[in-house]
This record gives C-alpha cells, sequence and structure tokens, in this order.
C-alpha cells in the first residue's frame, strides 16, 4: 500500500476512536470531538509518519500495525503541538496550512483541549498495541515519552522561548529534531530494530528541517506559506537566519543535508530511505523566495 494512504487510513482510524465513534455507548462532546479531526485535516505534508514507516518498512516491517501506531502517534503529538503553538499564549497564529487555526475555529478553551486530547490519544494508541507486540510497544512508548516532554523534547523546545539565553543547537534539537529523532527510532523499534543507530539520521533530518523553516519563515509571505510569515523575528525568536545570515543559513542547510545519507545504519532496505532523504532534501531547500 502507498504510505501516503496508509498513514491516512490509520489516521481516521485514530481519530474515530478519540472521537468516540467506534463506540456506540460512547456520548462525547461534539464540538470537541470535530476539533480533533479539524486539527489533523488536511495532513500537510505527513513527514514524520512517512518518515517512520519508511524506516520501518527499511527494517522489515514485520509488524505492520504495530509501525503503524508507531507513525500515528508521532503525528497526533505533533498535530497537538501545531495546535499549542498557534495559541494567543505562544504565536498566536490565525491560521495554519491555509485555513483558520483550532482556537480562531472553536474558541481557545476548546483549541487547549484538542492539543490536549490529541497527546493522549498518541499514547493510547501505543497502549492499544497487541500482546505481542507489548514488548516493544512499551519501548515505542519511553520513546514518544521522551521526544516529547522535558528534557529532551518539543516541550523543552517550546520552553528555550522563554529563556533570557538561548542555545541555538539544543533549542533546535528539542523543538523540531527530537519528533523526527522519534520518527527514525520508533520506525526502527516498531520493526524490532535496536533504535540507538537511528539518531543521528533522524538528528540531521529535524536539524536540516529546522534550518529550513527559519529560511522560509524569513523570506516566503504568507501565501507562499499558508500560514503567517516573519514569526521568527516579529516575537524575537531564535533562529538560523539570525544566527548565520540567509547565505549562512543556505549553506549551514546544505552541510547538514550532505551528512544525512551517509548517517543512514545498515538495513535491508538502505537504498530506497537514502532515495527519500534526498526526495526531501530536495523539497526542504527554499527557492524562489517572494519576500526579501
Amino acid at each position: 500500500m502507498d504510505l501516503s494512504k496508509r498513514i491516512d487510513r490509520a489516521m481516521s482510524s485514530a481519530i474515530a476512536r478519540a472521537q468516540g465513534a467506534t463506540d456506540p455507548a460512547c456520548h462525547a462532546p461534539g464540538r470537541l470531538a470535530a476539533a480533533l479531526n479539524y486539527a489533523v485535516t488536511p495532513g500537510g505534508a505527513r513527514i514524520r509518519p512517512t518518515i517512520c514507516l519508511s524506516v520501518a518498512r527499511a527494517c522489515g516491517d514485520d509488524s505492520p500495525d504495530l509501525s503503524d501506531r508507531a507513525a500515528i502517534a508521532l503525528e497526533l503529538i505533533h498535530c497537538a503541538s501545531l495546535v499549542h503553538d498557534d495559541l494567543p499564549a505562544f504565536d498566536n497564529a490565525d491560521f495554519r496550512r491555509g485555513k483558520p487555526t483550532v482556537h480562531m475555529a472553536y474558541s481557545e478553551p476548546l483549541a487547549v483541549l484538542t492539543g490536549d486530547s490529541l497527546i493522549i490519544s498518541a499514547f493510547d494508541l501505543l497502549a492499544g498495541a497487541s500482546d505481542t507486540d507489548a514488548p516493544r510497544a512499551m519501548r515505542l512508548l519511553r520513546l514518544l515519552a521522551r521526544h516529547t516532554g522535558m528534557p529532551y523534547g518539543i516541550c523543552a523546545g517550546q520552553g528555550w522561548e522563554s529563556e533570557s539565553k538561548v542555545d541555538l543547537g539544543a533549542y533546535h534539537r528539542s523543538k523540531t529534531a527530537a519528533l523526527f529523532v522519534a520518527a527514525t527510532q520508533m520506525g526502527a523499534q516498531a520493526a524490532g530494530h535496536e533504535p540507538e543507530p537511528w539518531e543521528e539520521l533522524g538528528a540531521r533530518i529535524g536539524e536540516a528541517f529546522q534550518v529550513a523553516d527559519d529560511l522560509r519563515d524569513a523570506l516566503y509571505d504568507e501565501a507562499a506559506l499558508g500560514k503567517p510569515a516573519g514569526q521568527d523575528a516579529i516575537h524575537q525568536r531564535p533562529s538560523a537566519v539570525e544566527e548565520y545570515g540567509v547565505q549562512g543559513a543556505i549553506k549551514h542547510l546544505q552541510d547538514i543535508l550532505s551528512g544525512a545519507i551517509a548517517s543512514i545504519p545498515s538495513c535491508p532496505g538502505e537504498g530506497q530511505l537514502a532515495q527519500l532523504v534526498r526526495l526531501y532534501a530536495e523539497r526542504m531547500t527554499p527557492v524562489a523566495p517572494v519576500r526579501v
């Protein structure tokens, strides 16, 4: 099955469960249930679950249901982080992926609850793995927790924005790279491989994605991005553009990507995975900026 179709099917199933649609006796609040689906639709590029499943395939993918659960749990965490990032307390963004943000469409209280519910649904999804997959699922739960919370995960990344002095490397590792490391490690773990050798690939992809995002935020306008532009400057957030300048950031991005393929651990699907990384490298590099 095509990975995008596989991800969409697994996501629809997870959201239906979170909404209570799979339990005839459940009477869940309708607006919150609708907001859950709104927060994950449309899905954007679904980069993290695609990487997770691609690594699982490269490692044999001997437990597809568990791989699907790992990929969707990861994407639920990512979507929850976007809902919370957009709130007035953080970015105060009106648009995300070309449509009103969750707090604009459903209210700020429901946006907070939507993000919270997606996070809990992610862990519930992994906890619901079969008894046969339970040992791997437990390790996946620990990986997801590590890369979501404090002191290494995306919560720590958001926390750096409240510090008077920011370590840019630590900020990027937790703010963005954490979920990419989770993607590669969870994909390997779901297929029964040790996760540690996959950390470098995830870290490199994550760092490259953050630098590319910093460049797009500085160079593109709102129409091109599908969300507010120039947010790093407005909120005085640390960025690669601020650190290196535009040309320096582009050079830094290219340096990161050049080492990503070489870091892929030996596995049955190594060649196909290298092709995927090359594809993402091409897509990540900003071109034809419309805003200076």
